[in-house]
């Protein structure tokens, strides 16, 4: 299996993004999609994630209310809407998928947690600069 991001690059603060992530290649079982990002100099960190199963979502606190997960099941691409974007958002954004079905996390929605990603796309870069 294949995950694909599109739609980094540069934009001014208070603008928008929207990441296509899409999935492809031979069947694979997984149970959750999720974006994550890699600030310059930091380490790569759970920004939003999206259950297959029923579509519930769950965010990083600072991103919440700004960024939107979905998913078209149809195309097998997820999506991460991102609006008001700030200086701390940039970084390199990849999406993964995990086979564990333990981080769907029926009570309060997925775990977006790195090491429990199994397969990895390969990042694409979004600055926000004026």
């Amino acid at each position: 299996v294949q995950l694909v991001e599109f739609g980094g690059g540069l934009v001014q603060p208070g603008g928008s993004l929207r990441l296509p992530c899409a999935v492809s290649g031979p069947p694979f079982h997984y149970y959750v999609i999720g974006w994550f990002r890699r600030a310059p100099g930091g380490e790569r960190e759970g920004v939003s994630c999206i259950s297959i199963s029923d579509d519930r979502t769950s965010y990083v606190d600072s991103v919440k209310g700004r960024f939107t997960i979905s998913r078209n099941n149809g195309t097998d691409t997820v999506y991460l809407q991102m609006n008001s974007l700030k200086p701390e958002d940039p970084g390199v954004y990849y999406c993964a998928a995990s086979s564990l079905r333990f981080i769907v996390n029926d009570d309060a929605g997925p775990i977006c947690w790195p090491h429990e990603y199994d397969v990895w796309g390969q990042g694409t870069q979004v600055t926000v600069s004026s």
